[in-house]
């Protein structure tokens, strides 16, 4: 109880410092009329597409989830998704990272190490595919000189991104790729580790360990993993598309593929621990919005303000019916993750 009560903390208190940093430069009297100044039509727009995600990720985690289980319910894998971005709205430590997979797993008789196996797989494609994407358009940068509004400032910021972000990637892969081909040896050496603990406890953690090595399998199918690795780029483009129109709705007009680092930036933003994405999401958002649209501080904190509200708002209506439906309520979810945690 005492370390959940010191986690909380620590993770409001860098949502405050964040916030800090988002707000500092803003004059916050100019911030209303910026969000009223919208294309309604195309705003209303924004909000199916908000939720557009939940659909692409989950035809993709059917990928995976199809190694262990061919006829997963594709309704069950869209809910799933959903109530783990709820979960992670509302509490801190990206609790629902594990409450998605053990929704998924009780609903349709799967098991749970498997099923949290795949979301690793997931966080690891997520990651890859956003260096891919920004990496991709540093390179097309000779193709639309013309368009590009990026200043050197700026363009320091991504390479600096970039590069955090392919050197994490690429040890989280071949951490994963080495898990996974000598997991063997691996198990060898937990097994050693667990030693300490009773023996069943000990044949327990054994036995998770077996079944989350197993959610890697995909490693094996030359075909799957490229069906898959295209629709993580399917998902990606998808929420691309998403800000575009947003961005559009508040009649700042940029190419579609302008969007690409400014969705690099609040990725590495929302994967900052915090509750709702508090505070790293405002932070990266602004900052891309200055360095890469050259909007006014004040502009950029109301539209990020909104993008937020929106995204927040959309996954929180989707996930509180989902759990109506279910007669679950977040704080059983919560309890379920922490469970699974310790």
């Amino acid at each position: 109880m005492k370390s959940n009560v010191v986690k909380i903390a620590l993770a409001v208190a860098l949502s405050l410092v964040l916030l800090w940093f988002f707000g500092r430069s803003v004059d916050w009297r100019e911030v209303p009329a910026q969000i009223a100044d919208v294309n309604v039509p195309l705003f209303l727009l924004v909000i199916p597409l908000a939720a557009l995600h939940f659909v692409t990720r989950a035809a993709r985690w059917h990928v995976l989830v199809a190694g262990e289980k061919i006829n997963v319910r594709f309704r069950n894998l869209v809910s799933a998704t959903v109530i783990g971005f709820t979960v992670t709205s509302v509490f801190p430590g990206r609790l629902g990272e594990i409450v998605r997979p053990l929704y998924l797993a009780r609903k349709e008789g799967l098991r749970k190490g498997f099923t949290i196996g795949t979301v690793v797989v997931e966080r690891i494609f997520d990651m890859f595919t956003n260096c891919l994407l920004l990496g991709l358009f540093l390179l097309a940068r000779p193709l639309f000189a013309g368009s590009w509004p990026v200043g050197v400032e700026a363009g320091k910021h991504l390479k600096l991104w970039g590069t955090i972000g392919v050197a994490l990637g690429a040890g989280i892969l071949a951490l994963t790729l080495l898990l996974y081909f000598f997991r063997e040896q691996v198990s060898r050496v937990v097994g050693f580790l667990l030693k300490p603990l009773p023996e069943k406890a000990r044949q327990t953690g054994l036995r998770v360990f077996g079944e989350f090595v197993k959610g890697l399998t995909f490693f094996r199918t030359g075909g799957q993993l490229g069906l898959y690795a295209v629709l993580s780029l399917v998902v990606w483009l998808a929420i691309v598309l998403f800000y575009w129109v947003f961005f559009l709705a508040y009649r700042v007009h940029l190419p579609y593929f302008m969007v690409i680092p400014y969705v690099f930036l609040t990725a590495v933003g929302a994967s900052i621990p915090t509750p709702g994405m508090v505070g790293g999401f405002h932070y990266f958002s602004k900052l891309g919005m200055v360095l890469l649209f050259h909007l006014e501080a004040g502009r950029a904190a109301g539209l990020t303000v909104v993008a937020h509200a929106v995204q927040i708002a959309v996954t929180c209506v989707l996930g509180y019916a989902i759990l109506a439906r279910e007669g679950l309520t977040l704080l059983q979810l919560k309890r379920m993750g922490e469970s699974e945690k310790r």
